[in-house]
This record gives C-alpha cells, sequence and structure tokens, in this order.
C-alpha cells in the first residue's frame, strides 16, 4: 500500500507541491492515531496488554497488506528496505516500549511535557545527520505547540519519577531517530516498518502481558485498533517524511494533544479543564497556520 500510496500521489501533485502533500498525510496520520486513547480506554486492559495487542495485531496486518498492496510482494519489499527497515522496527519498539512503561511510572502530564520535545530533537538530529537546517518559521512553530502542550498538562504536572521521566526522553529520542533515518533512507518499506515495530512490540511484552485473562470484547476493540487506525497512522507519518522535514512531521503530530481529549469527550462525556481549552487552542491555531502557509503555492 505504502507504494500505491506513494505512485497516487506523484501523479497527483507537481514536485512543487509536495509539501502539501506531505502536511496533509502528516494531518491524516495524527487523526487516526489520536483515536488511540479511545480505544485504550475501551479494551479495558493495561499498558502492557495495550502494548502487546496493538503489536500482535500490527504484526499480522502490515504483512497482509504489503502482500496485497505492494506489486513487488512482502519478501522483495523487506529485501529492498535493508537493515534500515529493522533499525526502523527497533526504533519503533524503543519509542513504543519507552512510552507505556513512562506512563506506568511516572505522571502522564510528565510524559506529555517530554514528548512535545519530539520535533525540536528531529530538528537536531536531522541537522546533524542530515545536514538539514531547519527554518525560523518552523521553530517559531514547535516553540509555541510546547508552550501549548506545557498548558495543558499544568493542572496536572506532578515530580514525577526519575526513572519514568527518564524513558520517556528515550522515547522520545527513538521516535525522533526513527523519524529522520526514514527521511534519510526513502527506499524503506513504511508498512514493513511499522510491521517489524510491531512484532518486536509483541514479543518484548509477551512476557509483562496476560493474554488468558482477556475478554472477547477485549480481543475485538483492540483488534479495531492494531489492524487499522493505529498502524495505518504511524505508516502515514512515516510516509510523510519523503515530502517534509522530520521536525516538521513531529510538529504537525503534536495534533493529537488536541485531538485526543475531543474524542475523550465525544464517547467518554470528560469536559476537558480550562487548561486544556487554551493551551489545545494555541497548538490548534499554531499548527493551522503552519499548515496554510506551508500549502501556499509561493512557500519556501
Amino acid at each position: 500500500m505504502t507504494t500505491f500510496l506513494n505512485a497516487v500521489i506523484s501523479k497527483s501533485i507537481q514536485p512543487n507541491s509536495a509539501r502539501t502533500a506531505g502536511v496533509m498525510i502528516t494531518l491524516l496520520g495524527a487523526l487516526l492515531m489520536s483515536l488511540d486513547p479511545v480505544f485504550i480506554r475501551l479494551s479495558g486492559v493495561s499498558g502492557f496488554d495495550t502494548a502487546f495487542l496493538f503489536g500482535l495485531f500490527t504484526a499480522i496486518s502490515m504483512p497482509l497488506c504489503i502482500q496485497l498492496r505492494d506489486e513487488r510482494g512482502l519478501v522483495t519489499a523487506v529485501k529492498e528496505s535493508g537493515w534500515q527497515v529493522l533499525l526502523s522496527g527497533l526504533l519503533m519498539l524503543g519509542s513504543a516500549a519507552g512510552l507505556v512503561l513512562s506512563i506506568k511510572l511516572t505522571s502522564i502530564a510528565n510524559t506529555f511535557v517530554i514528548l512535545s520535545a519530539s520535533p525540536a530533537l528531529a530538528a537536531l538530529f536531522s541537522w546533524w545527520l542530515l545536514g538539514e537546517v531547519t527554518k525560523r518559521s518552523t521553530w517559531i512553530a514547535i516553540v509555541s505547540v510546547m508552550v501549548g502542550i506545557a498548558i495543558v498538562v499544568s493542572g496536572s504536572f506532578k515530580s514525577g519519577n526519575l526513572l519514568g521521566d527518564g524513558l520517556a526522553l528515550f522515547a522520545v529520542i527513538c521516535l525522533s531517530l526513527n523519524q529522520v533515518q526514514l527521511r534519510k533512507y526513502q527506499h524503506v518499506s513504511r508498512m514493513a516498518s511499522v510491521g517489524f515495530g510491531g512484532l518486536f512490540l509483541a514479543i518484548v511484552m509477551f512476557f509483562l502481558a496476560t493474554p488468558s485473562e482477556y475478554s472477547l470484547n477485549t480481543w475485538i476493540i483492540m483488534a479495531l485498533m492494531g489492524l487499522f487506525t493505529a498502524p495505518f497512522g504511524r505508516v502515514l507519518s512515516q510516509v510523510a517524511t519523503r515530502y517534509i522535514t522530520a521536525p516538521e512531521v513531529g510538529m504537525i503530530l503534536m495534533l493529537e494533544t488536541v485531538l485526543a481529549p475531543l474524542w475523550a469527550y465525544s464517547f467518554f462525556d470528560e469536559v476537558p479543564p480550562l487548561a486544556s481549552f487554551i493551551g489545545g487552542s494555541i497548538i490548534f491555531v499554531t499548527i493551522l497556520i503552519y499548515a496554510v502557509s506551508t500549502i501556499k503555492p509561493d512557500n519556501k
């Protein structure tokens, strides 16, 4: 499907519109990934079990999609992706496992604040490893988004746990490095990357999960998440690195921080606190302005 998606994009846009495609793909990826908390809440299982089931179903769905949608077939797609696809899968394992364990050991607010550093770290790694210089406008947007997230979690920010905070930092580093390395290695199958990440995640979390205790409802809900919304959201975010820089992808993905509370309100009648409205508005307006300015024909 990744090859199919790239073919469609390449035929439908001109070279100077590639950034527009990258922004729109990232926005769609953020929308799909923002649904994760809904499925996690409805599943009724722990973070370890959620990670295991997400990894398991992702490891099932991605190979099937590659075989059905990629004309190269599964084996050839993986071979042509080279060792970089395994590295990408390991980095995805690091980011997912780090975040799950971080949430278990420290406050969610701490984790979100550290997560907001993702685009800034991606910008540093892009400069260091790729020689890409992040534009001033992107840096301004990144700082604005980080301020918005800080406001969102200000009401619940705690001293936290040093190990938990360290694991969140480790997760963000893995996430940023993965975005940058996929930006560099354009030939890597994004679906294979997510598939390997899911496989590694399922193997590691299997030893911490309790599959025998899952209800049928848990299996169905997590299947919907693991087979469709979660993996394809991540595939889209990785595909976007072919058209825009890793810092831009990371910054736009922070839209999840705005959308997740909206889903919580829609599905569970959870009214976000005032800080969430203020911080979320800053994030939303920042990303909206940046997206609009990016897709202008005369944008440089």
